[in-house]
């Protein structure tokens, strides 16, 4: 795992850059098909859907990022569309000091919009794409692995753990994909109490007293049952139990769970901006803090946030649930800060894991091995073209 060091002189911690500009914006969306839905307490995805995003600069040099797009079915078309349509004629063409300043300045420029259709989640998730992109495209101007162009120093190894494991076969799921290399595990609960507890009681006996065992709920409680199921929960020793009520509770909500419950509390995907950010790690009831890079923040808004939540001595665990692009942006995110962290790699099978992200860094004993290849270090594999279907493409 990567230490956090300082390789920067600005003053916001972030890497100093020539300036840079984009004249081309390809947004392109993937389905593909799959034999096991994934399911959760709030819904089922029957296909696995992507949103990938290529910046290219005048010198022809290109980037990759992923905008988060499971929910609703349409979401990935319109997310789409707002990138080729509403975000990118705003990029293209100009010089920018640097991503971030690109993130503030459509950040800022969609903000009215965004209040006015109700849409804060699809804009932010449409402007992280597009930062993702734009810092792959900087750091392979630079010739540097993204983490060690963030700050990140030594190892290139970076722990995960197997997520979307239930609620059926949750041990057999377990069991494959131990066997794939992953030593780290996080089942899905929130479907109801005998449910839960009999998938948790078989992965603790099937793969040990000692193994690690996340449990997710997807706000699937309330109040008074987050409680109680607390309390039945902590029998099976889970390192943390995940938005166990609603992410818009109130703060003292979520206190109070935190104060019943002896297992330490995890949330952050559904949490947008830095001020959110700042209550969470502020009111002390998350222990573990979860931004996903491509729902909200991309690298200019999730970097410093990882450098927050490590410094508050909280646990900086990168959610993630889509295709390889974004993932690897995680990975590179957490190499990158550091600390006693995992990062969540979704365990059913995706062909736009891998596909989108080639050549796949390997899994072994529980750990992603980056390359030390440019950027992300990942290009989209030819075997997807057939998946792709929908392109939109904004060029100067």
């Amino acid at each position: 795992m990567e230490s956090s060091v300082s390789g920067s002189s600005s003053p916001d911690g972030f890497p100093d850059m020539e300036p840079i500009e984009v004249d081309e914006v390809v947004v392109a969306v993937y389905r593909a098909p799959v034999s096991r839905p994934v399911r959760t307490s709030f819904g089922t995805m029957r296909d696995r859907p992507a949103v990938l995003v290529r910046v290219r600069d005048p010198e022809g040099v290109i980037g990759y990022g992923e905008a988060w797009c499971n929910f609703p079915a349409p979401a990935a078309d319109y997310r789409a569309a707002i990138i080729g349509e509403v975000l990118a004629p705003q990029v293209v063409g100009r010089p920018w000091p640097d991503p971030k300043a690109v993130f503030d300045h459509l950040s800022a420029g969609t903000r009215t919009v965004s209040v006015q259709a109700g849409e804060r989640g699809p804009f932010s998730q449409a402007i992280a794409g597009i930062d993702i992109a734009l810092w792959d495209m900087a750091a392979r101007r630079a010739g540097q692995p993204l983490r060690r162009y963030l700050g990140g120093a030594g190892s290139r190894r970076v722990p995960v753990y197997a997520s979307g494991i239930g609620p059926e076969d949750a041990l057999v799921h377990s069991l494959e994909a131990r066997a794939a290399g992953h030593r780290a595990f996080k089942l899905k609960v929130g479907f109801g109490r005998d449910v839960d507890l009999a998938n948790l009681a078989s992965l603790r006996q099937g793969l040990g007293g000692d193994t690690v065992i996340a449990v997710d709920a997807n706000q699937a409680w309330s109040v008074e049952e987050a409680v109680r199921n607390c309390r039945d929960l902590a029998a099976y020793s889970p390192v943390w139990l995940e938005e166990p009520i609603g992410a818009d509770r109130a703060a003292d909500d979520w206190r109070l769970v935190a104060e019943s419950s002896a297992i330490p509390l995890a949330a952050g995907e559904n949490v947008y901006g830095a001020r959110g950010f700042d209550q969470v790690i502020g009111r002390g009831a998350v222990a573990v803090v979860q931004p996903d890079v491509a729902k909200w923040g991309g690298i200019s808004g999730c970097l410093p946030i990882a450098r927050r939540v490590i410094a508050a001595r909280r646990r900086y665990c990168p959610h993630y649930l889509g295709g390889g692009a974004g993932l690897l942006a995680s990975a590179h995110l957490l190499a990158a800060v550091g600390g006693d962290g995992l990062l969540e790699v979704d365990s059913n099978p995706n062909p736009l894991r891998e596909g989108l992200a080639q050549p796949f860094p390997a899994l072994a004993d529980g750990h992603l091995l980056l390359s030390d290849v440019p950027g992300l270090g990942v290009e989209p594999g030819d075997e997807v073209a057939e998946l792709m279907t929908r392109r939109v493409v904004t060029a100067r």
